[in-house]
């Protein structure tokens, strides 16, 4: 019998042991060894949400068709948990790194506009990979991982072209 609380759909214990096919004592068991946690009434009655529905159908998988043992089960449910978490900590700092990037090419258009020489970062990349220009500012600088980067100094090279 599915009940509604809040918009939700809510199943009793003998509606969710018919459907799955368990004993609600089985159901019993798994709430006291903590895999699942229904939710209860005022007067004591477990209460299963599509949530609880979905961790019941990814515990009978892991013990009926991988014949994954109780403790297995808690353990996997565990690393799961924290994957999830893990995921999210992760796609929230790509939002962050995302969002740090946009700040900072938005602070170089700034800073390009408002120069003393006008110049696209194109045309500084490229005076500085191909050595064409001569520029006398033009030299090569090892970064920390020890490979070679090209480094303008536009201040110099701007200083020696207006002498």
């Amino acid at each position: 019998m599915a009940t509604k609380r809040s918009g939700k759909a809510y199943y009793m214990i003998s509606a969710v042991a018919a459907k799955y096919d368990i004993h609600p004592q089985t159901l019993r068991l798994y709430e006291r060894e903590g895999l699942l946690k229904p939710s209860r009434t005022e007067g004591n009655t477990r209460l299963y949400s599509e949530d609880d529905l979905d961790q019941l159908e990814t515990i009978l998988s892991l013990t009926r068709e991988l014949g994954v043992n109780l403790a297995g089960v808690e353990v996997i449910l565990n690393m799961r948990r924290k994957m999830e978490r893990m995921q999210q900590e992760v796609n929230e700092f790509m939002a962050y790194v995302k969002k740090e990037l946009a700040r900072g090419l938005d602070d170089w258009e700034q800073r390009l506009s408002t120069a003393m020489v006008k110049s696209s970062p194109t045309d500084l990349v490229r005076a500085g990979a191909t050595g064409a220009t001569g520029a006398p500012g033009a030299r090569r600088a090892e970064s920390a991982e020890g490979a070679d980067e090209d480094e303008i100094d536009v201040a110099s090279a701007v200083s020696k072209r207006s002498s």
